[in-house]
C-alpha cells in the first residue's frame, strides 16, 4: 500500500514538472517561431532584389538570415528621411496625385493610410482604455477597447445622444472584432490595460489580471495607502 502511494506521489511530481516545464518552454518556443518566420519571410521578400554584389548570400558558404530585415529597417528609414524634406514631400505629393486618379487604387491606399497614420500616430488616444458593454442583448456583457467619441455624420445622426466609438474584439483572435457607436451612459470604464485586456479575449477568460495588484498601484499613485483588510476586499 505505501509502495503504491509512493509511486502516485512520485508520478503527481513528475506531471506537475512536466506542466511547470510545458508553461515556461511553450510561450518561448512560439514566440521564437513567430519571430523566426517573419524574419524569413522578411529575407524572401527582399533578398531576391538586392544586387548580387551586396547580397552575403553569394559569396559566403552559409545564409545570412535577417540581412533583408535590416536591409528593409534601413529603406524604411530612409524613405521616411527623404519626405520629411521639401522634395520628398513634392515627390509623395506627385505620387498620390496619380493614385488618386485610379478609382480602386485611390480607395485602398487612402484607407489603408488613415489607419496607420492614425495607429501609429503618437497624438492619438486610440485603445488606451478597457470597458464593458452590454453585447450582443441586455444582462450580458463584453469587453471593448474605447477608441474615440463620434464625429462626423454619425454624431449628427445621433444628435442629442453621446455617443463614442468602441472596438468590440473577438476571440480567440483580438485583431478581428466589430466596431461600435455606444452611449457613453452605456460604456462602463475599466481599469485594466488594454495588454491586460488582450490577455483576457485571447485566453476566452481563464487569463485574469490581478485587479487588486492594480488597485492598490492607483491607490500608492495617489499617496492613499490602503490596509490589508481593505485591499483584499
Amino acid at each position: 500500500m505505501t509502495e503504491h502511494v509512493h509511486r502516485s506521489s512520485a508520478a503527481t511530481r513528475l506531471r506537475n514538472y512536466f506542466l511547470t516545464g510545458f508553461i515556461i518552454c511553450a510561450p518561448l518556443a512560439i514566440t521564437a517561431y513567430l519571430a523566426w518566420s517573419f524574419v524569413l519571410w522578411v529575407d524572401g521578400w527582399v533578398k531576391p532584389y538586392l544586387p548580387d554584389r551586396y547580397n552575403p548570400d553569394n559569396y559566403l558558404p552559409f545564409a545570412v538570415p535577417g540581412f533583408g530585415l535590416i536591409v528593409a529597417l534601413f529603406l524604411i528609414t530612409l524613405v521616411g528621411f527623404l519626405t520629411a524634406n521639401f522634395v520628398g514631400r513634392s515627390i509623395v505629393a506627385f505620387g498620390e496625385h496619380l493614385l488618386d486618379r485610379m478609382p480602386l487604387v485611390r480607395n485602398i491606399y487612402k484607407g489603408l493610410k488613415q489607419i496607420f497614420e492614425t495607429v501609429l500616430s503618437q497624438k492619438a488616444n486610440t485603445f488606451k482604455k478597457v470597458a464593458l458593454v452590454e453585447y450582443p442583448r441586455k444582462g450580458l456583457w463584453a469587453i471593448v477597447f474605447i477608441a474615440t467619441e463620434a464625429d462626423g455624420e454619425v454624431s449628427d445622426v445621433l444628435e442629442g445622444e453621446e455617443a463614442i466609438a468602441v472596438f468590440l474584439p473577438t476571440t480567440p483572435n483580438p485583431t478581428s472584432g466589430f466596431l461600435l457607436f455606444v452611449p457613453r451612459k452605456s460604456v462602463l470604464p475599466l481599469t485594466m490595460t488594454v495588454e491586460d485586456a488582450a490577455k483576457l479575449v485571447i485566453s476566452a477568460g481563464l487569463v485574469t489580471p490581478n485587479y487588486q495588484r492594480k488597485v492598490r498601484e492607483l491607490a500608492r499613485a495617489d499617496g492613499v495607502m490602503l490596509p490589508p483588510a481593505e485591499a483584499a476586499e
